[in-house]
């Protein structure tokens, strides 16, 4: 099965270089496995485009194994290569049997075969769910995921998978830069599983973004989408304010 990613490599290649739930929102505890200096993550990428070969290339700079995957096999092999020992390419499915974590980062399009043809894999899995339903590019399916949230959509899409949505509603130029000043912008999170959200806070921190749990997947998940009030750059207190004020 082939799914619809989006690569743009040359900005990848360039940013690689360059680089029970308490459902109250609030800034999260480091999980203990990802901080640890000599406990590192094993990071399946499933759509190494802009966002995902950014993201996954700067987890592979703090010395976490990563895999990239994509329909691109030998672009990925590439970006790879460029990132340096701790990266390398595979398939999408030896990319999520590879991952203690899996950052998927397709076209909101691609979620049905994926949950379809990675689903003895994905049950169980921490799941970092970038993906966004746009309706311009995924037509009518993004309608309907909007209209009942991408959080509750994403589920549905991957059954059995620990889904935490991050990384949705903000711009992927900068992902590559944020460490460099670290817990400045903030990073709103959904997610109904506390271990995958205390798993993703660790690894959303190593990126330079403090995470704020704003809610479940099937309450605020539905903000995570550009152009809602949590869309762009907020500060970790504004997160907060503005999550305060939705329904």
């Amino acid at each position: 099965m082939k799914y619809p990613f989006n690569h743009g490599r040359r900005d990848i290649l360039k940013a690689a270089g360059a680089c029970a739930v308490t459902l109250t929102f609030g800034s999260l505890p480091s999980a203990a496995r990802a901080d640890a200096p000599d406990s590192k993550l094993k990071i399946g990428v499933i759509g190494s485009g802009r966002v995902g070969g950014t993201l996954g290339s700067v987890w592979a700079k703090a010395g976490h194994p990563v895999m990239f995957s994509s329909l691109d096999l030998e672009a990925d092999k590439k970006l790879a290569a460029s990132v340096g020992a701790n990266a390398r390419a595979g398939s999408t499915r030896e990319a999520a049997q590879f991952g203690d974590v899996l950052l998927i980062s397709v076209p909101y399009t691609a979620l049905p075969a994926l949950g379809r043809d990675l689903g003895d894999i994905l049950k169980g899995k921490i799941v970092i769910d970038t993906s966004n339903p746009i309706v311009a590019r995924d037509g009518d399916m993004a309608v309907s995921a909007r209209e009942k949230g991408a959080g509750i959509s994403s589920q549905e899409f991957l059954p059995g998978a620990r889904i935490v949505r991050a990384f949705n509603a903000i711009g992927f130029a900068r992902m590559g830069e944020a460490h460099k000043d670290k817990g400045k912008v903030g990073m709103p999170i959904a997610g109904d599983d506390q271990k995958a959200i205390e798993t993703a806070s660790g690894l959303i921190r190593e990126i330079g973004y403090e995470p704020v749990l704003v809610g479940t997947l099937a309450g605020m998940g539905k903000f995570l989408i550009p152009g809602t009030p949590l869309g762009g750059e907020h500060t970790p207190a504004e997160i907060k304010q503005i999550a305060g004020t939705l329904k």
